[in-house]
């Protein structure tokens, strides 16, 4: 007899953000009709090189929501004369009910360079055991 294998289902994540960046590399947001992920995010970015205008951006997201938080490590760009942004990654930490999530998020917007206001897609797959 072998051991009963997890309940692990994929979520395909297509949301929509709006949010402002706080400065220090410090970012914000509301997430709208994410699913799991349906809730608040928390960034921190560091510039990691590129040639102006696009620079090379590092950093987390953490997703807090309904029963749980999910953290993301990214890597992308950011565009300083535009305010176009692109970065993607791989889920790094969870907790709660989104605990042992793995899977990769992609967060793709633009910012108003005046105001520090931006909207975003946040899109991929996460996959995780949501039994109890």
């Amino acid at each position: 007899v072998s051991p009963t294998q997890a309940a692990v289902s994929c979520h395909k994540i297509n949301a929509k953000g709006v949010g402002q960046d706080l400065g220090d590399g410090m970012t914000e947001a509301q997430i709208i009709g994410g699913g799991l992920l349906h809730g608040t995010t928390q960034g921190s970015f560091a510039i990691t090189g590129g040639v102006p205008p696009v620079l090379s951006i590092a950093g987390t997201v953490t997703f807090t929501v309904n029963k749980g938080t999910l953290t993301v490590t990214v890597t992308g760009t950011f565009n300083i004369a535009t305010g176009n942004f692109m970065a993607s990654g791989p889920v790094t930490a969870a907790t709660g009910k989104l605990v042992g999530t793995t899977g990769t998020l992609m967060l793709d917007g633009i910012e108003d360079l005046t105001t520090g206001t931006f909207v975003e897609d946040v899109s991929g797959l996460i996959c995780v055991d949501l039994a109890p």
